[in-house]
């Protein structure tokens, strides 16, 4: 299934292209009260209502994708974890590149450890990435995102994808400067996730996806999730043993080579065939 949260919070199933509203779904299950649990309710809870989301997928009205608008699919991750140097391509990308490096010289992801991008900075794709420092460059950079399903704590590899909820695409917006990456990437709408989290059962090997972006038409990044250095387990394994990841949590796997500049005006259009395509603009 293909879960998205459109228009005003209406949580939804997208299905070729169409939407379904599959809010009533939801509507037996207890809502939070305080303290707010440290999780996406609707991802936490979407087992419990599975059998329910299927029965009206099947019977309730349906909506053109054209005409709603696509939040981020996960409307409340505790965490949004960043993996800076994943592919080897990148690796070296960065280093001849200073305005990437700033007199750094990247190894491996093991080495640097991972990040954290603030949650404030979640849009969907029907939202404009807004440049915050106009004086500065800012970088577009797709990946793979991978949405927790089930709190998880030290989790062997072998076990990593039974934790998994589903899979979704990333843009991990980035000011270049000397910064710590946790400032440069956590600027408002630096986080764009969408169109939709393709639930984990439609995803035989997260390791084996091809991904892409073209701005203004044209190819920028384009290679596969086969390279990644630290693959989607080994993320798992890794980011669980520092954090306790609850559902909702975003692991954004990393990018490859090709990362670039935008300025306002620019169109950027991510594919991840077996999630999909989101289009989301740069704000003028």
């Amino acid at each position: 299934m293909k879960l998205c949260l459109f228009n005003d919070n209406r949580i939804g199933i997208a299905d070729e292209e169409e939407v379904v509203d599959v809010t009533e779904a939801f509507a037996a299950v207890p809502k939070p009260t305080w303290p707010y649990p440290q999780s996406d309710w609707v991802i936490q809870h979407f087992d419990d209502v599975r059998a329910k989301v299927e029965e009206l997928v099947q019977t309730s009205a349906r909506v053109p994708l054209s005409e709603v608008k696509l939040r981020a699919p996960v409307a409340n991750p505790g965490k949004i974890i960043g993996a800076p140097i994943n592919y080897k391509d990148h690796i070296a990308e960065a280093n001849a590149d200073t305005q990437i490096n700033h007199g750094k010289t990247f190894t491996e992801l093991d080495q640097f450890g991972l990040f954290l991008k603030a949650n404030s900075s979640l849009i969907g794709c029907s939202e404009e990435i807004r440049i915050p420092f106009a004086d500065r460059r800012t970088d577009h950079e797709v990946e793979l995102a991978v949405v927790i399903g089930r709190k998880a704590k030290r989790v062997p590899r072998e076990e990593a994808l039974d934790y998994v909820f589903g899979y979704t695409i990333g843009l991990d917006m980035t000011v270049r400067g000397p910064e710590f990456p946790t400032f440069r990437k956590s600027p408002d709408t630096f986080c764009v996730l969408g169109p939709w989290i393709v639930t984990k059962d439609e995803i035989a090997d997260p390791n084996v996806l091809d991904l892409s972006i073209r701005v203004n038409q044209e190819v920028k990044q384009a290679s596969n999730t086969k390279y990644l250095i630290f693959d989607v387990q080994r993320l798992i394994e890794y980011a669980s043993a520092i954090y306790t990841l609850n559902p909702g949590d975003v692991i954004m796997t990393g990018t490859p080579a090709g990362v670039g500049p935008v300025v306002p005006g620019d169109v950027l259009e991510a594919l991840i065939p077996e999630i999909g395509a989101m289009t989301v603009r740069v704000a003028r």
